[in-house]
């Protein structure tokens, strides 16, 4: 638990240089750079050391490090459970807010808009992103979590769809 606490509360650390970047500096990668320091100060192993660093390396859905030990695997399912479900569609559309995107685009294919653009929409994450989310789930009690979260997800994009067509 100790690792798990430790990641969990660091893993977004470097969430601030990715947004900056406008998503060309990996958070996760950047993040366990920022914790290195700041863990090499507490009184846990090496080997728990590592451990919190793989972990803040591997939570990322878009990275290139696998989550191995199981505290990464619980800490991957936590991050993406928490990107679905209502939480997750209110925070996709905080972020297309945040960058400056409009609610929705239907004159072009979102999964090949550009991120951080003003067609990086709620929408436009849900569909290269977040509806892959369950099948990437590690653990059994994660899997079960999401798939509840997935449906609600996939029915609110439907009717989002359905009503910015005019068609409800």
């Amino acid at each position: 638990m100790t690792v798990l606490m430790v990641a969990a509360y660091l893993h977004d650390i470097g969430r601030g240089y990715q947004d900056a970047a406008k998503g060309a500096v990996c958070h996760a990668e950047k993040g366990a750079q920022l914790a290195s320091s700041i863990i090499s100060e507490l009184s846990v192993t090496e080997s728990q050391k590592e451990n919190i660093l793989h972990c803040i390396r591997s939570h990322r859905f878009r990275g290139a490090v696998k989550p191995e030990s199981i505290e990464a695997k619980v800490l991957f399912d936590a991050d993406k459970l928490d990107a679905i479900g209502a939480v997750g569609v209110a925070r996709a559309f905080l972020f297309a807010g945040e960058v400056g995107a409009c609610l929705h685009n239907a004159e072009i294919d979102v999964t090949t808009a550009p991120s951080y653009s003003k067609n990086d929409t709620g929408y436009r994450e849900f569909m290269v992103k977040l509806r892959k989310i369950k099948d990437r789930i590690l653990t059994e009690t994660g899997r079960k979590m999401a798939e509840e979260r997935h449906l609600f997800m996939d029915a609110f994009f439907k009717r989002f769809v359905q009503e910015f067509n005019g068609e409800r």
